[in-house]
């Protein structure tokens, strides 16, 4: 006859949870704030809160053709350099990408009046020009990542002369469609009221709005599946490096926060043909060169829908259109990213940047 309670099984299970608990309190003692960023590069350009970097070749023969990263206002570029064994950049810049990097800063009540002009006639403008006079050049490439992918295809169709090849990374184009709870709060947001009474967004309300997007998974079930991994040191410094990007929310400029979000998510007004930037009407057929379209199948930030008119709306005939099963971050930092996505960079501007 069976026992009714295995006293063996359930001291050898106590003894296992409590060298667990043990395990853990010494891994939480040697948790390292470190990792991102680690691609070496240098500040070879500033102005006011920008600052690019250039990040340091180790070819002996890069491609001849620089390319530029355009990343988004909202979080911070160090998502693509997190850590070595799962960094796109780093898989970049040995793959043979000269590569430059725009770090938008922090903003601060200053800066409430900074313009969507201010940043892609302005600041974009600058480093481009920048760029091309530092390598002797007339064109270069451009990597925009999310609404950095906007700015970028702004930016290219108002200068498609200095632009060879544009790669968009879960880029937002076309605004019509609600199957995000972005698209869906877009067009009601009173944002008009927003910048009124704060002048420049807090980041925390940006991160709060994200967080809910999946709540039970980015509120819930990722610390109890920490919990699993708690004695392991390797899975706790991935956990908080990626903790700490999530939470490094910049604030956003107040008047290029709200136009942003009533030319795109209000009025859809990029794909209409309707968009001015200082008076210029920004028709994206006016994009000619190459285009690689980067998307990831389960973004749950930049739906499918929204990026894959791309092709559409563009007056160029070489447009890669290419989706991965994988999520909004997971198209930087997975092992997919790794395998696929940025090999398939690195040949698609190798091939077009001779």
């Amino acid at each position: 006859m069976q026992p009714f309670f295995d006293f063996d099984a359930s001291a050898k299970e106590a003894f296992e949870a409590y060298k667990k608990v043990l395990q853990s309190v010494e891994t939480m003692m040697h948790v390292e704030d470190t990792g991102s960023n680690m691609t070496e590069r240098e500040v070879v350009y500033e102005q006011d809160k920008l600052k690019l970097y250039h990040y340091k070749p180790v070819v002996k023969r890069p491609m001849k053709v620089p390319t530029l990263i355009v990343y988004a206002l909202i979080n911070t570029p160090a998502m693509m350099d997190l850590q070595q064994d799962r960094s796109f950049i780093k898989n970049l810049v040995e793959g043979g990408t000269d590569l430059y990097l725009i770090e938008w800063g922090y903003p601060t009540a200053d800066d409430k009046y900074i313009t969507l002009s201010d940043y892609i006639n302005g600041y974009i403008t600058d480093v481009v020009d920048f760029i091309l006079k530092k390598h002797n050049l007339k064109q270069l490439n451009i990597l925009g990542v999310c609404q950095g992918g906007t700015f970028s295809l702004i930016y290219t169709a108002l200068n498609q002369d200095k632009v060879k090849n544009l790669v968009t990374m879960v880029t937002p184009v076309d605004f019509a469609d609600n199957d995000g709870l972005l698209y869906r709060w877009g067009k009601d947001l009173d944002v008009d009221r927003m910048v009124e009474a704060f002048g420049v967004i807090p980041g925390d309300f940006m991160n709060t709005g994200f967080l809910t997007l999946k709540p039970v998974s980015l509120m819930v079930n990722k610390y109890v599946d920490l919990v699993n991994d708690i004695d392991n040191l390797d899975s706790v410094n991935n956990f908080m490096r990626m903790e700490k990007w999530i939470f490094d929310s910049p604030d956003q400029a107040g008047y290029a926060f709200r136009e942003f979000v009533n030319s795109f998510f209000r009025d859809n007004l990029l794909v209409k043909g309707e968009y001015k930037l200082d008076g210029e009407t920004v028709n994206l057929k006016n994009i000619t060169c190459p285009i690689l379209n980067l998307i990831a199948e389960r973004d749950h930030q930049v739906p499918n829908s929204s990026s894959l008119p791309l092709a559409d709306h563009v007056g160029s005939e070489d447009v890669t259109t290419k989706v991965f099963p994988t999520g909004h971050i997971g198209l930087f930092v997975s092992g997919r990213s790794q395998r696929e996505v940025a090999p398939l960079t690195i040949e698609w501007l190798k091939a077009r940047s001779k």
